[in-house]
């Protein structure tokens, strides 16, 4: 008989690899106070999940890769066996989303293995356990009067994404609602009850919420229930991870970045640096420190001198105390620049450099610079990678002249006015390590 070759889709290779043979993925959850990894195994058609967590502000950086460790072991799985990398995306704490982004992108490049975002909104949707047919509004505390807010609906056994994520002021989200009821009603020809499901935290920490809720469960043709999921769980993300990758939904490691909201402190990385360049031999004795605390001020102030979208003073303080490298650059008493670095598994993402303006073409970025690549040194990493506008040809300029190459692109990453948003490169160096390769 004449044999027949089938063409598998990539879904369905997918889920003959489950039935055939066993699956793992990893998922890293810290947008909010809460760190948590979770592994989600696939052994002869069972589905396990085992979960790590611990709730603190602030130690995200120094807890989650020893709890990968210690969930990866209690469960005797090796890295090697691990099928994707999930994390959650955020919306969420600036400084909590770069930690699991870092971390998910440096095993997966280790481990030449595909990315998962999930939404951290959608996994609080996902770990709800009330009625399946209701819409999921998820309402998060975004700090500062404001809101994260997104809805969903559940479509057989997925989810269909009514409102994505978006930052509101809690004086705003009465209309959002009103507006997310009035769409149900258009999309059904004869509206019924709608049935909604209010989750997140951001009703206990806004009391205008509490009562908008209460005004809720009043509304004709609107029945409202207060759901029990207050924050995504790793455990969650790792479901809707293994959806992803059933789908073929996975990204490259270079492709994955945190989901931001809230411009002003998403756009990070080398856009703050105008035109850095300039004589490697500085005029003066630059010393290149530690940052401090009571640095802050002086180095927010420096990256809004130099950027239209600028870190707070309160993001550089989670940066610091979630252990990231940070350092300052004095001349004499004055602080002149600083940088910022995050050290994942296997490289280094420089995610901030700064001069400020009457300090630039002195050597202060190139110093800068160096003292990032010696300390990557020092962490035993070998690489170091970092973005940069591609219009922004001095900054290029710059970095290729000192030996970094364009590896990759990311579509989309800055914004540039008028709704428009421009691609970001992605530049890496190889450095040399003192006994090993590089």
């Amino acid at each position: 008989m004449p044999c027949h070759r089938v063409a598998w889709s990539v879904p369905q290779r997918r889920r003959l690899k489950i039935f055939f043979m066993d699956l793992h993925i990893l998922a890293l959850e810290t947008s909010s106070s809460l760190c948590g990894v979770a592994l989600l195994s696939v052994s002869g058609g069972q589905t396990q999940v085992r979960s790590l967590g611990h709730d603190a502000v602030g130690e995200h950086a120094q807890r989650l890769l020893p709890m990968v460790d210690q969930l990866l072991d209690e469960a005797h799985i090796g890295r090697s066996q691990l099928a994707a990398i999930a994390f959650g995306q955020g919306p969420g704490g600036f400084t909590g989303l770069r930690v699991a982004c870092g971390v998910a992108q440096g095993m997966a490049y280790a481990l030449d293995i595909p990315v998962i975002p999930v939404p951290s909104l959608l996994a609080v949707a996902e770990q709800d356990g009330g009625a399946g047919g209701a819409v999921r509004v998820v309402l998060q505390d975004a700090r500062m009067n404001e809101v994260y807010a997104a809805a969903y609906r559940p479509v057989d056994g997925s989810w269909h994404v009514l409102c994505g994520a978006a930052l509101l002021n809690v004086s705003d989200v009465g209309v959002w609602l009103e507006q997310l009821r009035w769409r149900l009603r258009v999309e059904s020809a004869a509206p019924p009850l709608v049935s909604i499901r209010l989750l997140g935290d951001a009703p206990e920490a806004y009391p205008a919420l509490s009562s908008l809720v209460v005004t809720l469960r009043e509304t004709p043709s609107l029945q409202t229930v207060r759901g029990d999921a207050q924050r995504a769980t790793a455990e969650a993300v790792a479901h809707l991870a293994q959806r992803a990758w059933l789908a073929g939904e996975t990204v490259a490691p270079d492709r994955a970045v945190p989901l931001y909201v809230r411009d002003k402190v998403a756009y990070t990385t080398v856009e703050r640096e105008k035109g850095l360049g300039g004589n490697p031999k500085a005029q003066a004795p630059v010393a290149i420190v530690p940052m401090q605390m009571a640095d802050v001020s002086e180095v927010a102030s420096i990256e809004a001198s130099v950027q239209a979208f600028p870190w707070t003073a309160g993001n550089f303080r989670d940066a610091l105390e979630a252990g990231y490298g940070a350092w300052v650059a004095r001349l004499g008493e004055r602080i002149v620049g600083f940088s910022l670095a995050m050290f994942a598994p296997d490289i280094a993402h420089l995610l901030l450099i700064a001069v400020l303006p009457d300090a630039q073409r002195k050597g202060v970025g190139y110093t800068l610079l160096r003292h990032c690549e010696y300390e990557t040194v020092r962490h035993e990493l070998p690489r170091i990678m970092l973005e940069v506008r591609p219009s922004n040809e001095r900054a290029v300029a710059f970095y290729a002249n000192r030996g970094y190459v364009h590896m990759n692109t990311r579509k989309g990453y800055y914004p540039t006015g008028g709704g428009e948003r421009e691609d970001a490169w992605i530049m890496e160096k190889v450095l040399k390590i003192a006994g090993g390769h590089g």
